[in-house]
């Protein structure tokens, strides 16, 4: 009989070491190098999964050190019955493992999906959130849910507990530290992970069990490709479009094109004159993936280059926020009195002019916490009909009573159009939601409107 393998958490990573584990190797799985430095194999914590697998496969004994986590029962005290569509998704996860991406729309109950799967688990459990506020709803949430009050990682916390949630800037600085706690993480709006950081919180951790929850999981970086690698395919999808009406709100959309005034027109003309003819100039593409970085390099370099900076600038904020859209918004604050409106910018310079020129309660990065759930919860009950935001709002914000959205500007992202979206769609009885997108015409808004309705809700 072969003396057993020995596995070890190493900061991350995982070390093979033993009699068998020589330099010439081949039980291991080919994410394994030899480390000439300790004499063993070592991979990303990631491959512990398919090393257990191969190892058993192979009936080859070995000794796991790796892990310290043990079976742990999870009581889901919640009397209601799931839906259908978190019923499939649920089921449609489990079949792929217990590894995969589950999309739905926001409201559509991603975070009771995660429960039921962290019942089903049943071992210690991890959620991994992008925002300090999202960090704090899911503890309140998983508390309800299980009658156990979870650890918290991050905002000057750090209770390592066999249920705990953490953010991604937490997960990916510590978990090299408790990588090997976890045999479940969840990671809520998935769609961060595959950035360079935010990767490695999937990466230096064990956790044979992992669930992805977005409304989308699209990236402008490709980096979706990774979804399969750091959490398992995507395993089940449901559309708005699908839901609407049953468990979302019913709505629609309505694209208001304004014009500028004659003075606007004439500097818009004049600016983006300036900053198209350094740009050509210059040769530099703006639509490929470096264009914004290669602009920002050329504006560095001349005083040609600061102007140009400031022309895109000055153009930019006078289709974002000229006087007709302010006009219109005014007619929607008079006409939706009564309902619950969120108004949307692309920057806080627009936000702060709204909340100034409509005395609207603003919300944006540099909102205090208290204020800030302070105001969503006067905004909650009616206390406060409208409230103007930037993109702080985009996502991961809990406001059923809202059902009117006027998005006064914003990127070519289709992802946060739909998070805009989203935003007014949670489900009340007899709601039906509406979003107005107002575009300046014969701006560039024109083009960033066509990009970012490129998504099935919006056809």
């Amino acid at each position: 009989m072969p003396a057993p393998l020995a596995i070890h958490f190493d900061a991350g990573s995982l070390v093979v070491s033993g009699a068998q584990a020589s330099p010439t190797a081949t039980c291991l799985p080919d994410a394994f190098v030899w480390d000439p430095r300790v004499q063993a194999w070592r991979a990303l914590a990631l491959h512990y999964r398919p090393l257990i697998a191969k190892l058993t496969r192979l009936s080859l004994p070995f000794d796991d050190h790796a892990r310290t986590y043990q079976p742990t029962p999870w009581h889901h005290r919640a009397r209601l019955s799931p839906f259908p569509h978190q019923e499939q998704a649920i089921d449609a996860w489990e079949a792929h493992g217990r590894c995969g991406l589950v999309v739905l729309p926001t409201g559509a109950g991603k975070t009771f999906v995660a429960e039921l799967a962290i019942a089903r688990v049943g071992r210690p459990t991890l959620v991994v959130t992008p925002t300090l506020d999202l960090m704090h709803q899911w503890y309140e949430c998983l508390f309800a849910a299980f009658g156990q009050e979870p650890g918290l990682i991050g905002g000057g916390y750090y209770e390592v507990s066999d249920l705990a949630v953490t953010t991604y800037d937490s997960a990916y600085l510590h978990m090299e530290r408790f990588g090997n706690r976890y045999a479940f993480i969840v990671f809520d709006e998935a769609h961060h992970l595959p950035s360079t950081s935010y990767a490695l919180a999937a990466q230096h951790a064990i956790a044979p069990f992992r669930l992805g929850l977005t409304a989308t999981p699209e990236r402008s970086d490709g980096g979706e490709s990774l979804y399969d690698t750091l959490i398992g395919p995507q395993v089940y999808t449901k559309t708005i479009k699908a839901l609407a009406g049953t468990h979302l709100a019913t709505y629609d959309t309505t694209q208001v094109e304004v014009d500028l005034d004659a003075d606007e027109r004439e500097t818009y003309a004049r600016e983006r004159g300036i900053y198209t003819a350094f740009v050509r100039a210059r040769a530099i593409r703006m639509s490929s993936p470096d264009g914004w970085t290669t602009f920002l390099k050329a504006c560095a370099t001349s005083k040609e280059g600061r102007r140009a900076l400031l022309a895109y600038r000055a153009y930019r904020r006078i289709a974002q926020c000229c006087r007709a859209k302010m006009d219109y918004l005014a007619l929607l604050l008079r006409r939706h009195q009564q309902d619950r409106l969120m108004v949307f910018t692309h920057d806080n310079e627009t936000v702060y002019a709204i909340s100034r020129r409509f005395l609207l309660p603003a919300i944006t990065h540099q909102t205090p916490i208290k204020e800030r759930k302070s105001i969503l919860a006067a905004f909650n009950t009616g206390t406060y009909p409208a409230i103007v935001t930037g993109r702080v709002l985009n996502e991961g914000v809990n406001v059923p009573a809202a059902n009117v959205a006027v998005v006064m500007s914003g990127s070519g992202s289709v992802r946060e159009h739909v998070q805009r979206l989203g935003r007014i769609l949670r489900p009340r009885t007899g709601k039906h939601a509406l979003l107005y997108e107002l575009v300046a015409r014969d701006t560039a808004e024109e083009f960033v409107s066509e990009r970012r309705r490129e998504h099935d809700a919006y056809r």
